[in-house]
């Protein structure tokens, strides 16, 4: 028995070799190939984003090939592995497999394809996407970056999410500011400042999308605005700072390709975004919805009420919380149900056995849950996320290989339960003499 359980944790987590050859005219793409093969091309290109394990890109496989091989000097069709290079697909916003998109005349708006999966289909929509480059490029209008300082700012959009500070508005904007801003400090006549400027303003676009606009790039004239660049002690063109409430300003010395910032902002904002959301799974739509756009969702089944009062169910959900927010940039997303309420829940992950608190953590696209055997304290539960999060722990199917049917309940009020009330029985009137005594 000890055999099959290892040998049934080691096959989840083993890396699957990736679909694509060398032999195919597929090209595999990964972070280190990425922006030079793809963001600084002039061709137009698709690209699917995908997990060796996922079903539905083993099926598009031969598809693809198919499509890339008629393709071929035409249109460019790349893969990339998101399982194995996350940080790209995170990137790219990719929450499902496989993800394709098409990266036209501006290669910062690629734009999801949402088209049939056959290679007639991904080759019509290749054509399709090709006829509209070529119209634009007829037309004058490249969807490129042009450089120079008269584009900063003015029109056609290029620069249109860099925001430019000056003396006078640089406090009022970035100080005490909750989102954080990483500023260029630039100056018009400087060649290392041009060659940034679109490699910025691309960056900028995309950071505004994936943070939502929680992380800002900005840039200062600082021959204009020398107050600011004295007080910052700028010296050298071009210097980008990272300003984030409370803390002093830092230094950025990463690589200036718009890919090297767009991985520092998002990493920035991982370290300032909120835990996740805790969620009390009411309805099936809650556990769906949780564990189908997250890589892994995390359950707990807590006591019932009347075994821990609002106090002690209080203190279970906090060490929940704290896990959260210790474990937020593995976007997993965090559940939790009371004893008893969602049984067929609690079987199909074999919960129940060990008591109450019990966790497990749940791969919805893959069926595969593994539980925590340790105390439910944030020794116990870290030590067995730790392990998850380096692909190590023991596994087993979904009871029934699907979720199962999730009961509607009430959300829990936040207070103590109550014991069901009982009907008071008035003995007043009934003579007890009268009694049969096998009534009795």
């Amino acid at each position: 028995l000890l055999f099959v359980v290892g040998t049934v944790s080691c096959t989840l987590f083993l890396a699957v070799n990736g679909l694509y050859s060398a032999s195919d005219d597929v090209i595999e793409l990964t972070p280190t190939n990425f922006n030079k093969e793809v963001i600084q091309s002039d061709s137009l290109w698709l690209v699917e984003f995908y997990a060796p394990w996922c079903g539905h890109c083993q099926r598009l496989t031969p598809e693809w090939k198919k499509a890339a091989t008629a393709l071929k000097g035409v249109v460019k069709v790349g893969a990339v592995d998101a399982d194995k290079h996350q940080s790209l697909g995170g990137q790219y916003g990719v929450r499902g497999f496989p993800t394709i998109k098409i990266f036209g005349a501006n290669k910062n708006k690629a734009e999801d394809y949402q088209g049939g999966r056959t290679s007639d289909a991904i080759v019509d929509a290749a054509l399709s996407a090709l006829r509209s480059l070529v119209k634009e490029r007829l037309s004058g209008r490249s969807g490129g970056y042009s450089s120079g300082k008269q584009s900063r700012g003015s029109g056609g959009g290029d620069k249109k999410d860099v925001i430019e500070l000056t003396d006078d508005s640089f406090d009022k904007n970035v100080i005490n500011s909750d989102d954080v801003w990483m500023v260029e400090f630039y100056a018009p006549w400087c060649g290392h400042c041009k060659n940034l400027e679109p490699e910025w303003a691309a960056a900028a676009t995309e950071v505004k999308e994936q943070t939502k606009g929680k992380v800002k790039l900005a840039a200062v004239d600082a021959t204009v605005n020398q107050v600011l660049a004295s007080r910052y002690g700028i010296r050298g063109f071009p210097t980008i700072k990272i300003f984030q409430k409370g803390e002093d300003p830092v230094d950025y010395d990463g690589g200036r390709t718009r890919s090297d910032i767009i991985a520092r902002a998002l990493d920035l904002f991982s370290d300032n975004a909120p835990p996740p959301e805790l969620l009390e799974i009411i309805n099936e739509d809650v556990l769906k919805s949780t564990c189908d756009t997250h890589q892994l969702c995390i359950i707990s089944v807590l006591p019932h009420i009347l075994d821990t009062g609002a106090s002690g169910r209080n203190s279970y959900l906090d060490v929940m919380l704290k896990m959260a927010e210790k474990y937020k940039k593995k976007m997993w997303g965090w559940l939790w149900t009371e004893a008893g309420a969602q049984s067929d829940l609690e079987s199909s992950l074999g919960i129940g056995g060990f008591g109450y608190p019990a966790m497990a953590a749940v791969n919805a696209r893959k069926m595969k849950f593994a539980l925590l055997k340790g105390s439910f304290s944030e020794q116990g539960i870290n030590e067995f996320l730790r392990e998850l999060s380096v692909g190590r722990g023991s596994t087993a199917p979904v009871g029934g290989g699907a979720f199962p049917k999730i009961h509607s309940v009430e959300p829990w009020d936040g207070k103590d339960g109550e014991l069901p009330v009982e009907d008071d029985i008035d003995l007043s009137d009934v003579n007890l003499d009268d009694l049969d005594k096998d009534e009795l």
